[in-house]
């Protein structure tokens, strides 16, 4: 008994020595594997910053978090510069006589260059040093912003904004004992004279044309190349919070885009002028140029801080290494062909192509309220441009940014499957579709029934011998509360300056003809007294209806915000690691040949097609000043939300494939306490040999 004991303790001593023995060498193979992987860790590839911005003080900001939030800050300038764009539309269409039409393909600029640049660059920026592509789209931005500014110092304010200054318009237009059938400026013009000259230029629409064609090559450099970057290098249980944050940076764009347009258009187009109109006036122009100056420098100081971040985070290519995954395609070796194998792999791959088909009818039939949604308002509700930008930018923008954050913590926390995330995006479709059909319901009776009456058929012996054809629009306002178009339309022979410093318009003669439109008892009594009209159009009150108009549409930004995360998550989780770049920048091409340039030229087209008004020039019919609200109300919400209607059911299908898809790895915790338990069931043996000692 006593040699079995002896025996039975020599062999647990051997066992102990072969454990720690085993122990120190892995110990060792791992300290040498540590070291090799800090030498593959220290590569230029993982430092921060270039040429003397190097150094530790730089490096410690190599990190996933921080790229977030100086990428989610470059994001919101980048929008910031496009919503701006989109807030001056309206001036710069009065300013330059640009008709709606036009100014939507101006906007479709960048699109068209997305489509020849966006599959190719990101295809190859993928395996490049990725911020530097991105600080390299935002310069091309800067340059952009910079373009949209020189039309301004090429041709001014233009005449017709500086007609209605008192440096240039008092001594002409407010004499009051003026005979304004003999004067050049008069509001009566000869039969067959000439039209408003200087006004055929389409040097404007050009630059502006081009100025968006290299924005959109900035555009595409700056978003597949960025998001993929921001997925790769964390991991992907924090991407959804991730994206939601740098989303959220991203709305901050367009609301202080949106703000700073407001800002720029209470100002006059020429500063440093006294105009003798209000904001409120249709014919203000408000200083559209100034935003460009600071959006340029804006934008350079942003490419600095992007393109200091390393080609991979440390942390990311530990990650990588550790995984012993596929090594990525140098450069190098990238072909046409390796391209045409991943486009095959997308088009093979259902919830790709069904998440793609549903987002394309959504973006088509969401496009007018990106892009028009401040003229809408102006022309429906009858608010200021700046008043217009205001609530497009800051209120409904405000629940666009609580949307998102919101759905980000919901997915982070609770992680809901991919079926999970298709089903809400339906939900997102049908919400959508009720607001749109709200917009509908919600009119300006007031403002729809005045529109219609400013264009008052007049009896050619009211104003026989004027020519109103080329008369600037400079409505007048009746005693009965109707607008005519101008002093000119309403057969008005001379103005003068009443005892409260308001401009009159006496000798009204067409202004007797409104009892046979109008049904008011005393119009011809009103008519036979006073022939005068009043400078600028009559008041309309349409703010209830504006402030209900606003209530629905926060209502539509918060909830299509809430299906932002989860779409671009399906996006990025759907395909295979290696062509999540180039599908990003594939599907950016495909929604811009589909949906981002057709969309705003056909609604730009539909809001023309509605125009009452026009103000014709030699060689065009300029821009638009009044239009068929309530026709147009009805065709532009039903035929948006026929489009979303329709888009739903391809997330139908997305829904139903999406069963089998991995959204959520397993968290760095999670892993290593199954690589504990590992170790541990390893180990058991000889605890048990040690109790049985």
């Amino acid at each position: 008994m006593q040699s079995l004991a002896v025996v039975q303790l020599w062999t647990t001593n051997m066992a102990s020595e072969e454990i720690e023995a085993s122990r120190f060498l892995k110990n060792k193979e791992a300290a040498i594997n540590i070291s090799d992987d800090e030498k593959r860790l220290n590569s230029s590839d993982t430092t921060c910053g270039f040429s003397i911005f190097r150094g530790p003080a730089i490096q410690r900001f190599a990190t996933a978090h921080m790229f977030v939030i100086v990428y989610g800050i470059a994001s919101c300038f980048l929008a910031m510069s496009f919503t701006y764009f989109t807030g001056t539309i309206t001036t710069m269409e009065k300013r330059f006589n640009i008709p709606t039409k036009i100014s939507g393909l101006i906007t479709v600029g960048n699109d068209i260059s997305t489509v020849f640049t966006s599959a190719f660059l990101s295809y190859y920026a993928s395996r490049g040093h990725r911020p530097r592509w991105v600080a390299l789209g935002l310069i091309i931005i800067a340059i952009f912003c910079l373009l949209m500014l020189t039309p301004h110092f090429f041709y001014g304010p233009g005449e017709e904004a500086l007609r209605l200054t008192e440096e240039y318009g008092i001594s002409e237009s407010f004499d009051a004992s003026l005979n304004i059938t003999e004067n050049n400026d008069s509001l009566c013009h000869e039969k067959n004279s000439n039209c408003v000259e200087g006004a055929g230029d389409y040097t404007p629409i050009v630059l502006f044309f081009i100025a968006q064609i290299i924005g959109g090559i900035g555009c595409s450099l700056f978003y597949a190349p960025g998001l993929s970057y921001m997925d790769d290098n964390s991991a992907s249980s924090k991407t959804p919070a991730m994206l939601s944050w740098s989303s959220f940076l991203r709305m901050l764009g367009p609301a202080m885009g949106f703000s700073m347009v407001s800002l720029c258009l209470r100002l006059y187009i020429d500063p440093f002028k006294k105009p003798l109109i209000t904001t409120n006036d249709p014919r203000w122009m408000g200083a559209w140029w100034i935003g460009w100056i600071l959006l340029t420098f804006i934008l350079i100081i942003s490419a600095v801080f992007v393109g200091m971040f390393p080609k991979e985070m440390p942390r990311a290519k530990a990650r990588r290494l550790k995984a012993d995954g596929e090594e990525d395609i140098p450069l190098a070796e990238r072909s046409f062909q390796d391209m045409l194998d991943s486009l095959k792999r997308l088009t093979s791959n259902k919830v790709y192509v069904y998440n793609m088909l549903a987002s394309i009818l959504y973006f088509f039939g969401y496009m007018p309220y990106w892009i028009f949604t401040p003229k809408y308002i102006e022309i429906q509700y009858r608010q200021s441009a700046s008043t217009s930008t205001l609530a497009t930018g800051t209120w409904a923008l405000g629940f666009s940014a609580a949307g998102i954050l919101i759905s980000g913590y919901v997915i982070s926390k609770y992680k809901p499957s991919a079926r999970a995330m298709a089903a809400w995006n339906f939900v997102v479709d049908y919400l959508t579709v009720a607001g749109m059909l709200c917009y509908v319901l919600v009119g300006c009776d007031e403002s729809d029934r005045a529109n219609s009456l400013s264009i008052v058929p007049t009896d050619d012996s009211c104003s026989a011998s004027c020519d109103c054809e080329y008369v600037y629009y400079a409505p007048v306002c009746s005693p009965e509360n109707i607008t005519f178009i101008s002093a000119c339309h309403a057969g008005c022979t001379d103005k003068a300056i009443n005892e409260l410093g308001k401009t009159i318009y006496t000798g009204c003669r067409c202004m007797g003809n409104l009892s046979s439109i109008i049904s008011l008892s005393n119009v011809t009594s009103l008519a036979s007294q006073s022939q005068i009209a009043m400078d600028g159009a009559c008041p309309v009150d349409c703010g209830k209806q504006f402030l209900i108009f606003l209530a629905v549409m926060c209502f539509l930004k918060f909830v299509g915000a809430t299906g932002r995360s989860s779409n671009l998550l399906l996006a990025l989780r759907c395909v295979p690691s290696r062509d999540k770049t180039f599908s990003l920048g594939f599907s950016s091409m495909v929604y811009a040949v589909l949906t981002f340039i057709p969309s705003p030229i056909v609604f730009g087209w539909m809001l023309d097609s509605y125009c009452l008004v026009w103000g014709k020039t030699c060689s065009s019919k300029g821009n638009c000043w009044i239009y068929d609200t309530k026709s147009l109300r009805y065709t532009m919400n039903l035929v948006c939300a026929s489009l979303i209607f329709l888009g739903s059911f391809w997330n139908i299908g997305v829904w139903y494939h999406a069963k089998d898809m991995k959204v959520f790895d397993e968290d760095e915790e999670t892993v290593q306490a199954k690589q504990i338990e590992e170790v541990e069931l390893k180990e058991k043996p000889t605890d048990v040999i040690t109790k049985k000692k």
